[in-house]
């Protein structure tokens, strides 16, 4: 044997293509609830994810859709809070409460075999929540600790300021949460938002993992045969205008803040826009990896910073475009201006091939890992499913990251990346 040969040789290398992103199979259920179900065999968990429409957009009060989620484990008709936690960790469940603008999303990963135990705790927490009102004390007590130690919190502080400044304070997403907004919440409001939105009419279940016939089943008798909840209340679609602020710059004083938080942003387009699997692919070049052009120039060259990014957060309707970085207080304007230095190259140079090269190299290496398992498969289609995405909204993503070419690069930053268009939001000590 050689020596050459006495090596494994490197598995050839595969391009991404569609048929790595599975789609799930949409059933629908006895009692009208739709059922996505993503199957791997060989897999000895299962995921639930369940997806109730309304969220912060449809609440009446800040933080209200929030706590009725997070109330959910602190006790119900049949099992106390301690009981509860008791039953999942014994089982080896976990369970993750999350709210976005327009759903309220409840996850449980279990063992397959424990599965009828922990949907047992999980059918109760969705149908008959009591939201004891000495649990929600002590949760409130809690948060609003962990809001305080926030506000003292430089990046916190910046990116609240920025939202008002891009949404306008008559939007959800710019208006900011207060402490007094924590003493308001009863359970009386969260038992409002509960008999509105958790019911068998305004649900839809993401099923993944190793799904058997007897697991189908048993999640059809839990969440699918029957009718539950005030199915007739009918959700409200609400829809919310965005107003940017007529200011162009917002400042936060913290005096004893050794660093300033810098935020910049504006409002850009949303998932479901054409552009969107584009505007990525620039935002990635610009700031989205550690080899991006803000983070070779700023970081790596100027030594402004430790790290500087820029992404997008998407909504039902629009998308937050932000570049996020933390310096100190003297060299914020200097920061700012090599982000505008960066911005002017984008518009009106070329990207090299190579360069691009390795942006599309690093995306589709993340959309890959995203379908490594059946698992991960399923975080991805649930945030499509929240987003309002198109059924083909990865495969437009996957083919913009394969197709993209430095003219359009060059087109879409000026289109989408417009310094004029960018609000500043900066937190931390003033400098005289």
């Amino acid at each position: 044997m050689s020596a050459v040969s006495a090596y494994p040789q490197a598995p050839a290398m595969r391009l991404l293509s569609m048929t790595d992103i599975r789609r799930p199979v949409r059933t629908v259920m006895p009692n009208g609830v739709p059922l996505y179900v993503l199957e791997q065999a060989d897999a000895d968990v299962v995921r639930l994810d369940l997806l109730m429409a309304g969220g912060r957009w449809q609440q009446d009060q800040p933080l209200q859709a929030l706590f009725t989620n997070r109330m959910l484990r602190e006790g119900t008709a049949c099992y106390s809070s301690s009981r509860i936690a008791e039953v999942l960790d014994f089982y080896g469940a976990w369970l993750d409460l999350s709210n976005s603008s327009e759903h309220t999303c409840v996850t449980l990963h279990s063992l397959a075999k424990y599965l009828p135990q922990t949907l047992d705790v999980l059918s109760s927490m969705i149908k008959e929540p009591l939201f004891p009102e000495k649990e929600l004390e002590t949760v409130l007590s809690a948060n609003v600790q962990q809001f305080n130690v926030r506000l003292s919190q430089v990046g916190f502080l910046a990116h609240r300021a920025m939202a008002g400044l891009v949404f306008g304070s008559s939007h959800p997403c710019g208006r900011p949460v207060s402490a007094e907004d924590y003493g308001r919440i009863t359970s009386e409001a969260l038992r409002r938002f509960h008999r509105r939105h958790y019911h068998s009419g305004n649900l839809t279940l993401l099923l993944s993992g190793k799904v058997t016939g007897d697991v189908v089943r048993l999640v059809e008798r839990h969440f699918g045969a029957e009718a539950f909840g005030c199915t007739e209340s009918v959700l409200e679609r609400r829809r919310f205008q965005v107003s940017p602020s007529a200011e162009k710059r917002a400042f936060v004083e913290r005096a004893d803040a050794l660093q300033s938080a810098v935020r910049m942003g504006c409002a850009t387009l949303p998932c479901q826009h054409p552009d969107f699997g584009g505007l990525r692919v620039l935002l990635t070049l610009f700031g989205g990896y550690f080899g991006s052009r803000l983070m070779s120039n700023i970081r790596e060259d100027k030594g402004y910073t430790y790290g500087i990014y820029a992404n997008v957060v998407s909504y039902p309707e629009c998308s937050l475009l932000m570049v996020s970085a933390e310096t100190t207080n003297e060299l914020v304007a200097p920061l700012v201006s090599e982000v505008g230095v960066e911005i002017d190259k984008l518009q009106n140079d070329l990207v090299p091939a190579g360069e691009l090269d390795m942006v599309r190299n690093y995306m589709l290496g993340d959309m890959r890992r995203g379908c490594e398992s059946v698992l991960s498969l399923a975080e991805m289609w649930v945030s499509a499913l929240l987003l309002g995405m198109p059924a083909d909204g990865y495969a437009r993503t996957l083919q913009a990251i394969q197709t993209v070419t430095p003219e359009k690069v060059r087109e879409l930053a000026q289109k989408y990346l417009c310094k004029e268009n960018l609000k500043e939001a900066v937190s931390g000590k003033k400098v005289q």
